[in-house]
């Protein structure tokens, strides 16, 4: 069974790249952030031609998340309960599998913008907000597994130049003990559960020859729970697509979970 997350960055501009890469990467659960996308524009015809479901919270212009899945899923949540906020940033929906339904979350989290601004505010209480949540499906769903563009860069090592940022955005101290505020509920960062080749990245700047350079950042992630992470055989950044013409800034990150190997 495998899950992706991919922040695609206007489906609108790259669903043609979605849907060649569902046709060469088949996955169970493909989470996607940044539709930029009305609810009724939701292209949901596009992927039932081909095989697939969706569930999907939109937003005209910005944010937006969807979960395009093989199989229809069910109790389906639509943004943060506790959390009041118009801006479109969680989905979640309940799959079966071998070992049990499992729950999956689509997040989009805030970038901040900028350290000390009012929306670096409002990303680190996104945040509080989103542990407290997480704790309570962990109770309903102990397989739960949180994919999606975090807006963090974990460690040094997920990071270009880690001089060069040191502080910044996306990787100031606040921002990574929010992220590992999330680890400490139970759940692994599965892409750091296997040995990855050094300087490896999911979101490269469109601009100054980024991705030519593999000047990058890794803020997309498959977080698992305790319940899930036995059954994970693999993680892998697919940096394909950001090589096609009119690329996302991002690429997609796929896990594998073999409910034998466990």
């Amino acid at each position: 069974m495998k899950l992706a997350t991919w922040n695609v960055n206007s489906l609108k501009v790259r669903l043609p790249q979605v849907l060649d890469w569902l046709e060469n990467s088949p996955v169970e659960a493909l989470c996607l952030q940044e539709l930029k996308l009305a609810d009724d524009k939701f292209p949901i015809d596009a992927f039932t031609e081909v095989g697939y479901q969706a569930c999907w919270a939109g937003q005209k212009t910005y944010n937006g998340v969807a979960i395009i899945t093989k199989t229809a899923g069910t109790d389906i949540q639509r943004n943060l309960p506790n959390f009041e906020d118009h801006q479109q940033r969680i989905i979640a929906t309940t799959l079966p599998s071998p070992a049990g339904d499992i729950r999956v979350v689509s997040a989009y989290c805030p970038n901040g913008q900028a350290v000390g601004s009012d929306k670096y505010e409002y990303k680190l209480k996104w945040f509080m907000a989103l542990q407290e949540w997480l704790r309570q499906e962990l109770e309903r769903y102990p397989r739960l597994a949180v994919l999606g563009d975090y807006n963090v860069a974990p460690h040094d090592e997920d990071v270009h130049d880690p001089k060069k940022w040191e502080g910044d955005i996306l990787v100031s101290e606040p921002e990574r003990a929010a992220f590992n505020a999330l680890l400490s509920l139970g759940f692994t960062d599965s892409f750091r559960e296997f040995e990855q080749e050094d300087k490896s990245f999911t979101w490269w700047d469109y601009r100054r020859f980024a991705f030519r350079r593999n000047a990058g950042l890794r803020i997309d992630h498959v977080l698992l729970s305790d319940a899930l992470k036995r059954y994970c055989s693999a993680c892998t950044i697919d940096k394909s697509p950001r090589g096609n013409e009119q690329p996302s800034d991002h690429t997609p990150v796929v896990a594998t979970l073999d409910f034998q190997c466990a």
